[in-house]
């Protein structure tokens, strides 16, 4: 899924102990010198949330092609409390798993030449794209299709299952959950985002009355499981709150935020000025809490790196957030060493794991507040708040 909490100055995590570790190839991670001094507990508000929560993003994507039924199943199988599937339509209006309606790089569409001729190019979001896209195909077309790695250079163990998954519907998604729950013992909890609510809106494949009506179908997501509804966009977020009223307590709704100086393309639209940075300021936020449970930031709005890739003292973004009663959800937090601060990566190429590194990061912002997480592993994620120490 892409910003700001300040806490009092006088103690802030420190960052320059993470910087003086020897970073060193060692299995999947970094193992500090001894004697290495723990970074300080920075004085911050506590989280809202009872419970610290791993969303597995796109299910378990660091270890599975994303958004597949094997992707989060994985996520669950390491711990994460959340699935989060991406939601676009086809053409016959069947909601589906994928992070973008643009197919090209996570299935086998472009080898598949009974389809050639829908290759085509729009404008989505402002953006001029070319490629295959899931409004041009049916669900029975769709299904004979098959996912692959979006990012093979970075995650190639990933590529060992490309072509052995089908792209899944949210009712298959939502039995997913309901079977894993049972099996586990633990309600686990749904996320799904509507990508490009305005675009689909202007296509007449409109994805909120669909995205309603298929939780309400299935009594797991109609009144047992939390489900958390987030999207990019301000107006699909208020539509939804306008049509649900306070008839669905279980499920939660989700302002997401890219980095601070873009638009929610709602705005754009609109001719509407403001940025993400308006909404994440004080006054921002009460807006925010009058329609929506919870906001999805940008990771690096609440706490962001300096040019060696040290961290900053956290950004007003959490404070302003819990002053209005708002959960803090941040994205996302990727083991490979392609993501990750400098300091904190390990010997070697982009895809090479920095599972240590990646914990030290998750923990900073647990210092910094935040309410759960989005993570492309879960199993590092749940490792990061299992051995948290406040």
């Amino acid at each position: 899924m892409p910003s700001f909490h300040r806490p009092s100055l006088r103690s802030v995590w420190s960052f320059a102990a993470v910087c003086s570790l020897t970073l060193v190839a060692c299995g999947g991670g970094t193992t500090p010198p001894a004697g290495t001094p723990e970074p300080t507990t920075p004085d911050t508000t506590p989280p809202l949330a009872e419970k610290i929560l791993v969303v597995g993003h796109r299910g378990a994507s660091a270890l599975r092609p994303e958004h597949t039924l094997a992707s989060y199943r994985k996520a669950v199988e390491d711990g994460a409390d959340i699935i989060e599937p991406d939601l676009v339509s086809t053409k016959d209006g069947h909601l589906v798993a994928r992070h973008e309606n643009l197919i090209n790089d996570t299935t086998n569409v472009s080898a598949k030449p009974e389809f050639a001729d829908r290759k085509k190019t729009k404008v989505v979001d402002g953006m001029t794209l070319e490629g295959w896209f899931t409004e041009d195909f049916t669900l029975e077309e769709l299904k004979t299709l098959r996912a692959r790695e979006r990012i093979p250079a970075i995650r190639p163990g990933n590529t060992q299952f490309d072509d052995q998954y089908e792209i899944p519907t949210l009712t298959e998604v939502i039995a997913l959950a309901r079977e894993l729950s049972a099996s586990t013992g633990r309600t686990i909890a749904l996320y799904p985002e509507t990508k490009h609510p305005t675009y689909f809106q202007s296509i007449g494949l409109p994805l909120e009355d669909k995205l309603i009506e298929t939780l309400k179908a299935d009594d797991f997501t109609k009144a047992t499981a939390t489900v958390y509804l987030q999207s990019f966009e301000v107006a699909n977020l208020k539509e939804l709150r306008t049509k649900l009223g306070a008839s669905q307590p279980n499920w939660k709704l989700v302002q997401l935020m890219e980095e601070a100086n873009k638009k929610p393309y709602d705005f754009v639209k609109a001719g509407d000025a403001r940025t993400y940075a308006d909404l994440m300021t004080e006054e921002g936020m009460k807006e925010i809490a009058t329609y929506a449970n919870g906001v999805g930031p940008y990771k690096r709005s609440i706490i962001d790196v300096d040019s060696s890739g040290a961290f900053l003292p956290p950004s007003p973004l959490v404070r302003n957030a819990h002053a209005a009663k708002l959960l803090v959800h941040p994205y996302t937090f990727r083991p490979e060493n392609s993501f990750m601060p400098a300091p904190l990566k390990v010997e070697g190429a982009d895809s090479v794991r920095a599972e240590e590194g990646a914990v030290k990061e998750i923990q900073a912002y647990l210092k910094a507040g935040i309410d759960g997480f989005f993570t492309d592993d879960p199993a590092v994620g749940r490792k990061a708040v299992d051995t948290y120490k406040r």
